[in-house]
């Protein structure tokens, strides 16, 4: 019986390290999974971030071209001309819709 014994006594050391080293696991995969998340997060700011800064960068290059100088008027109305036949395509596209 001794060799049952310290077969039993091996067998439920090993099945306690396998339970730890499950818990662990499970502790290991949260923090994975916390990780994951505020990566999300942080690309999901990121990328409003980048978006706003396109539009602002956007607007401020249509400040460029209204921009009017002495020189500049024929070449501004040109601008505008070209921003307006964009925006005229643009309601057009949305009214076929």
């Amino acid at each position: 019986m001794n060799a049952t014994e310290d077969a039993l006594t091996l067998f439920s050391t090993r099945v306690r390290q396998m339970i730890l080293q499950y818990k662990d696991l499970i502790k290991r995969n949260a923090e994975l999974y916390a990780m994951v998340n505020e990566r999300e997060a942080q690309i999901e700011r990121l990328n409003a971030q980048q978006t706003q800064m396109q539009n602002d960068y956007n607007s401020l290059k249509m400040a460029r071209m209204l921009e009017v100088t002495d020189g500049d008027v024929e070449k501004a109305q040109k601008s505008l001309q070209s921003l307006i036949r964009d925006v005229n395509k643009c309601i057009t596209l949305l009214s076929e819709k």
